[in-house]
């Protein structure tokens, strides 16, 4: 088949390119409409007990969380000082009337809840409720009032924080941050694309590839947001991925191209050699990559399943792009790839080098090497131990960011979540259940540790319950409160919802499908390395390294960002003891499908070697010699593109940035050579 399509790129190579640039074309023409069509949100368990509270809420009985939760801080003064009282009164007045707020309630306005007030008795809380529960526009309107109301205030110092606040300022900052990152990897890309191919030409290979992945993969985000959500942090993963995908199979394509051509073939068939070889590798390493990011659609939460999405789409219009129109533009340029010579040495790979010395020097001592690798691999990973999951709250944010100082004030200075209460619901409890029940209930869930107060309310035929807690919603303690109610004596049909319960659903979803997501890799690569090597313990031996390398990354990431070490390298951040959930799995996932990717680019040239007639050790040291460079050179170009994530002031990109980058340079390096 590979060979069919070399012969294809050569017999048609100026239609087979012209075809395809203008369907990439029109393609990235309507798929970059998908930019208004994608969601900020999606963090969710669909199916879970909390979301079928919050969807009763909000379907029967019209209530909703605040979007919005306003600190008024009277200063020093009282909040029953009658200056604080008229000043808040009228933040109140003029807080109603921004666009898109239902309703507000404040401490002055509820009758002077003592639940609404800061241990100090100097400030309350002003609750702001939105027409919409949409993410992004709850979030304009958070937004919107933090602009207007954030800062000095009359006599009043009123901070804004709530989901609509919080989620407006991580968006915000990550697009300014992904930009600034863009304008620091492209430039610094290019630098080192000219370095590893030598010459201007064959550098711009990679863009060629990458630039009409990330359009293909617009337009297929594009027809799945018709049939069902996709998060807007997908397209990060487009760019990310589109472009390091180009390097790697522009590299290894390119690469072998010259390679042939250096060795006396004409150009035609050395296209077809190309194909043959090198466009089976990246056929095969490609659907790796696909299959292992394809994983992610079995985590229940829209905002998962995304990457998933995007992943596969991406991924599939690489290979696309390197084994069909890349040889037919080889092909019309034929020697012309190595015009505008920057570096000779590029040009012209070596058949034997250090990589093949290393190779031989490893093999000779294999039992020693092992070891010290293992060694080595263990104390980075050791840390792991100390792994804690969590998910984004304003903590990801810059100290400075008005949002992260809110959250603060919040956290030190109110005794309790009365903005975020859990909700227990009871559909018909009113008719159902008997009082003596419901008091023992209420009883038992004022009992329970961290409970601040709980207030039972009787709403037409159904019964109410909001348990107010003392930690945050979206914390470890949290979810073991949420575990910890469940397990009381409940009357029947009881059910437990509120941010807390969200997100106790969501890590518990995430919890109980990881599993099958690890199954559907294993399987699914155990399968394709099988079908690509013919061996039984290839597949098996580049899982378990993929594996180590793996359980390295996540105890760096372990060490970094829950111990708080090398800020200096990463930039400063708040440590919070745990890391993001999503944000692990999606480095866990790329990294894993990355290392395949590379796996495959060794084990071709091996095997390649090994079918011409030399024996194993010769076979290891030449396939190392020939695949070594461009994977370290790849691992090195993608590094650089993920690196400059670590500009950004979210802690979650930073973790992403650092996270791959190390991941693939351990991989191209320790793993793969040792």
């Amino acid at each position: 088949m590979f060979e069919k399509l070399g012969r294809l790129a050569v017999r048609r190579s100026k239609m087979v390119l012209v075809i395809f640039i203008v369907a990439m074309l029109g393609a990235g023409a309507v798929g970059l409409s998908v930019f208004g069509k994608l969601d900020s949100g999606g963090y969710s368990n669909p199916n879970s007990e909390s979301m079928k509270v919050w969807n009763y809420f909000k379907d029967n009985l019209k209530t909703r969380d605040a979007g919005v939760i306003l600190v008024v801080d009277g200063k020093k003064k009282s909040v029953n000082d009658p200056a604080v009282v008229a000043d808040a009164l009228s933040l109140e007045k003029e807080v109603a009337k921004v666009p898109g707020v239902k309703s507000t309630l404040s401490y002055w306005t509820s009758g002077n809840q003592p639940t609404m007030v800061s241990k100090d008795g100097n400030a309350a809380y002003l609750l702001v409720y939105t027409n919409s529960d949409d993410y992004a526009k709850v979030g304009e309107i958070g937004k919107n009032i933090q602009s207007k109301f954030d800062g000095e205030y009359k006599s009043l110092r009123v901070y804004a924080s709530g989901n609509g606040v919080i989620t407006s300022a991580i968006n915000g900052r990550i697009a300014k941050d992904l930009a600034l990152a863009e304008s620091i990897s492209i430039p610094m890309t290019f630098v080192l694309l000219l370095f590893v191919f030598g010459a201007l030409i064959a550098s711009a290979m990679p863009l060629f590839v990458g630039v009409f992945s990330i359009l293909g993969a617009f337009f297929i985000l594009l027809l799945i947001t018709k049939v069902t959500t996709v998060s807007v942090f997908a397209l990060n993963l487009v760019t990310g991925m589109g472009l390091g995908l180009g390097i790697d199979y522009s590299l290894l394509m390119v690469n072998r191209f010259r390679e042939e051509l250096h060795h006396g073939k004409e150009v035609a068939d050395a296209i077809v050699t190309t194909v043959k070889t090198a466009g089976k590798t990246v056929f095969y390493s490609g659907l790796t990559v696909a299959v292992t990011l394809g994983s992610m659609v079995v985590f229940p939460q829209a905002f998962l399943k995304s990457f998933g999405y995007a992943g596969v789409s991406v991924v599939i219009i690489a290979i696309i792009s390197a084994i069909f129109p890349l040889p037919a533009l080889m092909m019309i340029l034929g020697h012309r790839v190595d015009k505008f010579v920057i570096r000779k040495s590029g040009i012209t790979p070596k058949a034997d080098g250090r990589w093949a010395q290393t190779a031989r020097y490893v093999m000779r001592k294999p039992v020693t090497v092992v070891m010290l690798s293992l060694l080595i691999l263990a104390v980075i990973a050791a840390p792991i131990k100390n792994i804690v999951f969590s998910q984004l709250d304003a903590r990801v944010l810059p100290k400075s960011d008005k949002a992260a100082i809110a959250y603060q004030e919040m956290s030190q200075r109110f005794p309790g979540q009365e903005s975020s209460p859990i909700e227990i619901l009871i559909i018909g409890g009113a008719k159902s259940v008997t009082n003596e029940a419901l008091t023992k209930y209420v009883s038992d869930i004022e009992k329970t540790p961290g409970i601040v107060r709980v207030l039972p309310q009787t709403i037409g035929n159904d019964i109410r319950i909001q348990a107010i807690q003392s930690m945050g919603s979206r914390t470890v303690e949290a979810r073991h409160l949420i575990h910890q109610l469940r397990k009381l004596d409940a009357p029947k049909g009881a059910m437990i919802g509120g941010v807390a319960a969200d997100f106790t659903d969501s890590q518990d979803g995430t919890a109980k499908a990881l599993p099958w997501a690890f199954g559907w890799i294993a399987i699914s690569v155990l399968i394709l390395i099988f079908i690509f090597t013919g061996s039984v313990l290839l597949p098996i031996k580049a899982v378990l390294l993929n594996v180590l390398s793996l359980a390295a990354t996540l105890g760096a990431l372990t060490w970094i960002f829950i111990d708080g070490h090398l800020k200096w390298l990463v930039g400063d951040f708040t440590v919070t003891g745990t890391l993001d959930t999503g944000t692990t799995i999606l480095v866990a996932v790329v990294v894993f499908g990355l290392s395949m990717d590379y796996e495959l680019f060794l084990l071709s040239r091996i095997k390649e070697e090994h079918f011409a007639g030399r024996n194993n050790f010769d076979s290891v040291a030449i396939g190392l010699q020939r695949s070594a460079r461009i994977i370290t050179a790849a691992a090195l170009l993608l590094a650089a593109v993920f690196a400059a994530f670590m500009t950004s002031g979210v802690t979650a990109i930073k973790m992403m940035g650092f996270g791959t980058a190390f991941a693939v340079l351990l991989d191209a390096t320790l793993i793969r050579a040792l």
